[in-house]
């Protein structure tokens, strides 16, 4: 029996193949995150008005009495729906403490996970404004919303595979009532 050199090259071959494949499925792919659950649970945003409330309380009582910042409002809400074949679920709340910052707050939400889910901004033409990666698949979470944007037109948030161009889910968003 002649031993070839053949075999161990076809056998590191095999190995440099499995390895390539392995790295496809779990780096570029991220198929593991279809089987892990990332969660979070933020409390409400922080002003920045209540930041400086809190630093200046003092001074703040001094001049007016009151010591106390703006009242937090919901300015407009939805809830949000899947698309065929995911499942999203929860509350998009607009909150504003009637200075220019706004954030956007997600409640009671959970989406199926993927790679490199984003939250969108989308307008009806078709414009977005990407406020970043989804912090988790699972819980409530904020998002400061630019200054500026209008939330009339950019009235639908999205969560957004951008790595694979997929839609998960939605949730039209409208001005609550005062």
């Amino acid at each position: 029996m002649t031993i070839t050199k053949s075999k161990p090259i076809i056998a590191a071959g095999g190995l440099i193949g499995v390895a390539v494949l392995a790295w496809l499925a779990f780096g570029f792919f991220g198929i593991h995150t279809a089987f892990i659950d990332s969660e979070v649970d933020q409390a409400g945003p922080v002003f920045d008005s209540t930041e400086l409330a809190i630093a200046m309380e003092d001074e703040v009582e001094a001049i007016d009495g009151s010591g106390i910042p703006g009242e937090i409002i919901t300015q407009f809400s939805g809830d949000f729906g899947g698309e065929p074949g995911y499942t999203v679920e929860g509350q998009a709340l607009v909150l504003n403490d009637g200075t220019d910052q706004r954030f956007l707050r997600f409640e009671n939400f959970s989406t199926n996970n993927g790679p490199d889910l984003k939250v969108v901004l989308r307008a009806e033409n078709g414009d977005l404004i990407n406020l970043g990666p989804l912090q988790g698949n699972i819980g409530d979470q904020n998002y400061e919303l630019p200054p500026g944007v209008d939330l009339n037109v950019y009235n639908s948030i999205e969560i957004y595979c951008e790595r694979f161009g997929v839609l998960f889910g939605s949730a039209s968003i409208s001005p609550t009532a005062v």
